[in-house]
């Protein structure tokens, strides 16, 4: 077992991995936003609407899913472009 372990560690050690992007100014700010934002319409759902604890957090929690999701398939497009 340790043989292989070593052969692995040096396996993986020999790849250079590209240097990561840096994330924008701006896609940071539109994550605190949409962070709010899902904050807030849970706010709004348990206090305002008073749809109850969980309904609230499932509501939101979905909307951020779903947000995930739309930013994935923008990025991912993005990148196939290039």
């Amino acid at each position: 077992m340790t043989v292989d372990r070593e052969v692995a560690r040096e396996h993986t050690l020999e790849r250079d991995p590209s240097p990561a992007e840096e994330v924008s100014t701006a896609t940071v700010v539109a994550y605190a936003v949409a962070g709010v934002v899902l904050f807030g319409w849970f706010l709004f759902g348990w206090l305002v609407l008073q749809q109850g604890f969980v309904a609230s957090v499932g509501e939101s929690v979905g909307t951020g899913f779903a947000l995930l999701l739309i930013v994935s398939v923008v990025g991912t497009v993005r990148r196939s472009r290039r």
